[in-house]
């Protein structure tokens, strides 16, 4: 079971996730969403656990709870939306080719 997890201080690491979150069954993965620009984090995470149950018991445990100075949003994790791409042209060739 798949767990978003929101509203993260920037300084928080995946092991801090990770540490928290063994505490309520056994950790799959931990993926914290980073600014491909800037390589800070986008403030949400992803945590996988294998267990539903442990899973929901995680969710309930720490949603709400403080870590780093912020209150966590922890809820499961939607599906992906299908974002449509921009058609305007406004992706940019790198190639050096200039029109």
């Amino acid at each position: 079971m798949k767990l978003y997890v929101g509203n993260l201080a920037f300084e928080t690491t995946e092991n801090d996730l990770q540490d928290l979150f063994e505490q309520h069954g056994t950790v799959n993965e931990v993926n914290l969403m980073m600014d491909r620009m800037t390589g800070k984090s986008r403030g949400f995470a992803f945590v996988t656990m294998n267990d539903a149950e442990q899973a929901k018991a995680a969710m309930s445990a720490t949603n709400g709870k403080e870590l780093n100075g912020r209150a966590l949003n922890v809820n499961e994790a939607r599906p992906r939306e299908e974002r449509p791409r921009a058609s305007n042209g406004s992706r940019r060739s790198f190639s050096g080719f200039r029109r």
